[in-house]
């Protein structure tokens, strides 16, 4: 059973300060130790930002700090409120693409590991429209179920990731169904990913957003989640000092695009979206895996 299987279990338990002490004590000893996950994100950080030395520790610090407070949010987001939620989370960008949600069939959008996307998808139930999403089938199976259990009480749709199988699940669903398909697609996992340019280098994303878009005939949201520090009457409402700035981009329409293979064009064009987000902000980009860069 891993780490964060016991803080989830025992977390049920403890006060939410404890909670966001540990955390925080855990991530910065894997900091100061130079962990694996902390090398891996000065790493990344590296290749986004061209940061060296002093400079790039300083960040990957603050990255650290951000993985952190995701984890000690996760852990409490089961016994937050509707109004503590919904103070927690800002919106950017909505005005300009709240008509794509006005359409009765899905819609699919593109995020990457930042900020805390299990957050924007309750505040997105609650406010926005239904969340469909893919999570990893973990084992054991009970922890696998008690993790489905947890967002479905969110008001999301959760799908086990199960291959081909799963992509002709959520082609029903968005043809079928008024949600919104959020897939984490910055580090791919199929083996199949689709080379794009991101921060001037060339990585491997997941085809999954615009494969599904484009085969669905609906729109593709990329969009971007930060931290931000909150004050006073939010900050308050919040219960915490740390609230989620989710930022929609330009909405892509498979129509819009040209050429022999929509998917990789529209792929370029939510990665590039997803960069921009992340190079504004990188300490809240959690990639503390292996992502995938194109080595020359």
């Amino acid at each position: 059973m891993n780490a964060f299987v016991v803080a989830w279990r025992v977390s049920r338990r403890l006060p939410v300060s404890v909670i966001r002490a540990a955390a925080w004590l855990v991530a910065m000893y894997g900091w100061a130790r130079k962990a694996k996950p902390a090398r891996r994100l000065e790493q990344n950080l590296h290749r986004v930002t061209g940061l060296e030395g002093r400079a790039l520790r300083r960040l990957s610090r603050r990255g650290m700090a951000s993985a952190a407070r995701y984890y000690a949010d996760v852990l409490e987001l089961p016994r937050m409120s509707g109004a503590v939620i919904d103070a927690r989370v800002r919106l950017e960008g909505f005005e300009e693409i709240e008509w794509v949600f006005e359409r009765e069939h899905g819609m699919v959008a593109a995020l990457g590991h930042s900020g805390n996307w299990d957050l924007i998808g309750a505040y997105a139930c609650r406010n926005i429209i239904k969340v469909t999403a893919v999570a990893e089938v973990l084992e054991p199976r009970d922890v696998y179920d008690e993790f489905v259990a947890f967002r479905e009480n969110l008001g999301m749709q959760i799908l086990g990731h199960e291959g081909s199988s799963t992509f002709r699940q959520l082609l029903r669903i968005t043809k079928s169904e008024h949600t919104l398909v959020c897939l984490l697609s910055d580090r791919d996992l199929s083996g199949s990913g689709v080379e794009v340019s991101m921060w001037g280098r060339a990585v491997r994303v997941a085809p999954g957003p615009a494969a599904l878009a484009h085969a669905a005939h609906t729109a593709l949201l990329p969009v971007s989640v930060r931290y931000e520090r909150l004050k006073g009457k939010r900050r308050r409402a919040a219960k915490s000092g740390w609230g989620i700035v989710l930022t929609f981009g330009e909405v892509l329409l498979p129509e819009d695009f040209t050429g022999s293979d929509k998917v990789v064009t529209m792929t370029q064009a939510w990665a590039q979206s997803l960069a921009r987000g992340i190079a504004a902000h990188p300490e809240d980009w959690h990639m503390l895996q292996r992502f995938g860069w194109v080595e020359a």
